[in-house]
């Protein structure tokens, strides 16, 4: 028998309404928004109907039902100095007209400073330092949060007229796998600033993986998700077991896609004519690089065209087939295959254990990423769903679960894709959460202090894969204070880095006698710059052994330093202890052993150390005998035998 829905009096006015939860797709080129209704997950088009979900093959988008909105948006102004704002297809419109106010692909410009963004774009930039640039429009300067959530508004609007009134509970929101910290929060600013409440943000890869319904095999699998979009491209290796989809490894690169694709064919197409791409002004290129991405397009069906396109008012024709679009294109598909690779040595699996590659994103419905990726597993990668829409839907999959509570939903363990950890003494980092560590996850670790009466510390939190400070990305620092008066390593700091399921960092630190604690979100101001990403991860694998050996080093200098310090500190309250000859006798091995650490030799150090620690225990055996002495003064035999 069924239970009927009821609500206590006075608490619900509409207590039998469907709360519905929106699956969102904030792309680079395109985007889409997508809800489950009737058990089944469906695209919401712009004329306020549904779009039924299809195999990619017979996916046609039909005159009443507009599912993709490019994400574009247009700032102008008419004859009468009034603003004119377009969003999607019309402001895609005037991108051959005014290139310079139609923001194309700002998904890019997403939480990352002016010296990041070194991809090219027809935009003026106002420097802001350290936080994102704006873009100067006739409408004022419009920074990129600002603009994504004009097209967030716009699914938004969607989605509302679509459903019943009142009934949007919230969405979930796609992110690239490999976005940091500070792109994900820009990602949930733009939600706010329109009054979205954002219940999780999905990893692209992940959302692929449910839209496809792999957590249905019995059996543990691994599977490969290649997502190609307009200006992202991420690889995610899977691993799905009973309902659980855990992620093994992640990489990719935020600014690399289908925009780079067409870029490549305009600077193809400008030189095969004998004109120097550098002599091409920047409305010319934009037109050029339209007329690349209509013949990348074409050439998905046909297997050779024409290009026709003007350069300085001279006409000019191109011909173009799918081989010579692989050449072009090959830089693109090298750095997305070498992306996959890095993915599997970092999960320790073998291609040939791969049981499925899943294609995503608009860009892989070329013919030619289709044989790139089929020659390099040697298996025919699974595109039967429309892979624009294939994020959606996996994403109105997972807010439906979440809203709705379901117990029997899939389980979802996302990866950190870089290390994180905090600074300690010798501008060594100390990992406190290694990367491709699930999330969310919470992870401890006690730290003391380097000076006696110390009270006061710096928790300098770092990403990435180096020994060193210098050589890892700083995120951010905060101080703990009113540190208890101690010698030094007697207070115990208990630090705590946590990763929420969206990726958001906070790090606190507390005393654990005293209790006092402090705390950061680490909310960077930009984010990771294409080479960044890449820098990171193999700098780490690249100076392994040179990093060891440093760290050997530090690590030998920090201990000595800190027995110097002990040693310096004793001298204080006990150098009477100690005859002329003893006291000149420490103070050399002291001195030996500081001009090791100075010349960096750990030889020597070694060597001084050995010698110190002779004069040292004799010193310490002295201090001791005294405490023993004082504690015994005063007291007789009978005292200890009571």
């Amino acid at each position: 028998m069924s239970l009927l829905q009821i609500a206590e009096p006075n608490q619900s006015k509409k207590p039998h309404t469907h709360r519905y939860a929106l699956g969102i797709d904030l792309g680079t080129t395109r985007s889409l928004v997508a809800v489950v209704r009737s058990s089944k997950p469906q695209v919401i088009g712009d004329k306020a109907s549904e779009c039924q979900s299809g195999e990619a093959n017979t996916a046609k988008l039909g005159a009443d039902c507009q599912k993709l909105l490019p994400s574009v948006v247009y700032f102008g102004k008419d004859n009468q100095g009034n603003d004119i704002t377009l969003v999607g297809s019309p402001a895609e419109k005037m991108a051959d007209s005014d290139p310079q106010h139609t923001i194309r692909s700002v998904k890019r410009f997403m939480g990352r400073s002016l010296a990041d963004i070194k991809f090219n774009h027809p935009y003026e930039l106002i420097d802001n330092g350290e936080y994102m640039p704006s873009i100067v429009t006739p409408q004022g300067n419009k920074n990129p949060v600002e603009i994504s959530s004009i097209i967030l508004h716009h699914l938004y609007e969607r989605a509302k007229s679509a459903l019943p009134a009142d009934s949007i509970a919230g969405a979930v929101i796609t992110v690239p796998a490999y976005f940091d910290e500070a792109q994900r929060q820009a990602t949930k600013d733009c939600a706010t600033m329109i009054g979205l409440n954002v219940i999780r943000l999905l990893n692209e890869p992940t959302a692929a993986a449910m839209a496809y319904g792999l957590d249905k095999d019995e059996k543990s699998a691994y599977h490969l998700i290649y997502d190609l979009g307009g200006g992202t491209f991420d690889v995610s290796l899977l691993k799905l077991n009973h309902g659980v989809y855990e992620v093994l490894a992640t990489g990719g690169n935020s600014a690399l896609g289908g925009d780079d694709i067409d870029r490549l064919i305009a600077h193809f197409l400008i030189k095969s004519v004998g004109v120097d791409p550098k002599t091409v002004d920047n409305h010319q290129k934009q037109a050029i690089n339209l007329i690349a991405k209509q013949a990348k397009q074409q050439l998905t069906t046909d297997d050779a065209i024409t290009v026709n396109f003007q350069i300085n008012q001279q006409d000019y024709q191109v011909s173009l087939d799918g081989i010579k679009l692989g050449e072009i294109i090959k830089p693109v598909t090298d750095r997305t295959l070498a992306a996959c690779e890095q993915v599997l040595r970092d999960a320790n699996i073998d291609k040939s254990q791969l049981n499925d590659v899943i294609l995503v994103g608009g860009s892989t419905r070329m013919p030619t990423i289709q044989s790139v990726v089929e020659n390099a597993f040697h298996k025919k990668p699974l595109c039967r769903i429309n892979p624009d829409e294939v994020v959606a839907l996996g994403a109105s999959l997972y807010a439906d679960q979440l809203i709705n509570e379901q117990t029997n939903g899939v389980l979802l363990l996302d990866v950190t894709p870089l290390s994180l950890g905090l600074e300690t003494m010798g501008g060594l980092t100390e990992i406190i959460i290694p990367r491709n560590t699930p999330i969310p996850v919470k992870r401890k670790q006690v730290f003391t202090t380097y000076q006696d009466y110390q009270n006061a510390m710096i928790i300098h939190v770092v990403q990435g894969e180096r020994d060193t400070v210098a050589d890892n990305r700083s995120l951010g620092q905060f101080k703990l204070t009113d540190i208890p008066a101690m010698k030094a390593g007697i207070a115990r700091i208990e630090v705590t880095f946590a990763i929420d399921a969206d990726g958001q960092l906070t790090v606190s630190a507390q005393e654990l006698t005293t209790k006092k604690q402090s705390e950061i979100l680490v909310k960077p101001s930009y984010g990771l710059s294409e080479s960044e990403q890449e820098k990171l991860l193999q700098a780490g694998f690249d100076y392994a052994k040179t990093d060891k050996e440093n760290r050997s080093l530090i690590e030998a200098k920090v201990e000595a330093q800190r027995e110097l310090l002990a040693i310096e500190s004793a001298l204080l309250e006990f150098s009477h202890l100690l005859d002329d000859d003893q006291q000149n006798n420490l103070k050399i091995s002291i001195n030996a052993v500081q001009q090791a650490i100075d010349n960096n030799d750990k030889s020597a150090l070694k060597d001084a150390e050995k010698s110190l620690k002779i004069h040292s225990d004799a010193f310490a055996s002295l201090i001791m005998n005294q405490a023993v002495h004082t504690s015994m003064t005063g007291t007789t035999t009978a005292d200890w035998t009571k």
